[in-house]
């Protein structure tokens, strides 16, 4: 698909063709992670925000389901990397092999080369191998042996982690977390969801009966389209403030990166465009903060901590507190 051809498909969609597509694209994610509205949403708007998604949580509640239910609803090539301790960077990224009869080197593609990769339990493997998904991430290009190898278009990862206080995990580093535009967590399902999972899992796989509601090509045009999204500079600035805010606070350590702030406004065009909008508002970006900054934010040991569940929970209040203090714009389309 060219890039004029994607341009095209975008200039013909309205904002109802576009809530329309990204309805049936939930609601197909949706017939296999029940009760979870808000973690589906946010994974198909790190797809349409050219962003990255870490989902982290205890075992067994649903993480990896989520994002094999979001490739299998797009019909798009799909990677799964099971990450453990004795994963290569070449596993990720791919190799060069001899071969005999041209006598040349010849590049063996990774698991990294798809439009939906799965890095499972990213934080088994070791901070070298997790690097290896750095260049990926940022650039969406692999470099080997001096050779650059694109990826394709559109390029997805979608992490899941345990919690690091369980053992056998590395943290991720936090050029690594800087990465990804938003962390979620699952939680437990609530009690009618999961009597509903008893009764319809036990001899079937809710991943067998969904079929691709969207091509690739149509979602590279969602992309095209939610990135014209109007955000007015009040908003802008509003953004920046935020950002702003973090780096200058008693209680962090490390403050939100420029390539938060980017972030933030990336994801509130989705936001803003699956609620059927062409333009931001201040909710938009509100609503956003918690799962774009807080994972790379660190707070000072007296404030609870850098690692601990403890220190996630002091982040947020943070955060809560620099969206109150700080002055939201009235909504504008100038």
């Amino acid at each position: 698909m060219t890039d004029t051809a994607t341009t095209a498909d975008a200039d013909a969609m309205t904002a109802e063709g576009f809530a329309r597509a990204t309805d049936g694209i939930l609601a197909s994610v949706g017939t296999v992670i029940d009760g979870k509205a808000d973690a589906v949403r946010s994974a198909l708007v790190c797809l349409l925000a050219e962003g990255h998604l870490l989902i982290e949580d205890v075992p067994g509640v649903g993480k990896t389901m989520l994002a094999r239910a979001l490739a299998a609803s797009v019909d798009a090539t799909v990677r799964r990397i099971q990450f453990t301790p004795d994963l290569l960077p070449g596993d990720v990224t791919g190799v060069s092999v001899f071969n005999p009869v041209d006598r040349e080197f010849e590049f063996k593609p990774g698991a990294i080369f798809a439009n939906i990769v799965i890095a499972d339990e990213i934080n088994r493997s070791s901070p070298k191998t997790q690097s290896a998904l750095l260049e990926a991430m940022e650039e969406g290009q692999v470099t080997v042996d001096g050779r650059t190898h694109p990826l394709p278009d559109p390029f997805l990862v979608v992490a899941t982690q345990n919690p690091l206080e369980m053992e056998g995990t590395y943290a991720l580093p936090e050029a690594q977390r800087d990465r990804f535009m938003m962390r979620i967590s699952m939680g437990y399902p609530d009690p009618r969801s999961e009597a509903l999972m008893l009764r319809q899992r036990d001899a079937v796989n809710p991943l067998d009966a969904i079929v691709p509601v969207a091509t690739s090509r149509q979602v590279s045009a969602l992309i095209a389209w939610a990135r014209a999204v109007h955000v007015a500079p009040a908003l802008e600035d509003y953004a920046v403030a935020l950002a702003a805010a973090t780096r200058s606070h008693a209680d962090l350590r490390l403050g939100a990166s420029p390539r938060a702030t980017l972030q933030l406004v990336r994801a509130a065009k989705v936001w803003a465009a699956l609620d059927g909008r062409d333009f931001v508002i201040p909710d938009d970006v509100t609503a956003l903060l918690v799962p774009v900054f807080a994972h790379r934010l660190i707070p000072t040991r007296s404030a609870g901590g850098a690692r601990s569940r403890g220190g996630a929970d002091a982040v947020t209040t943070v955060l809560e507190r620099i969206a109150s203090s700080v002055r939201v714009p009235i909504a504008s389309r100038q």
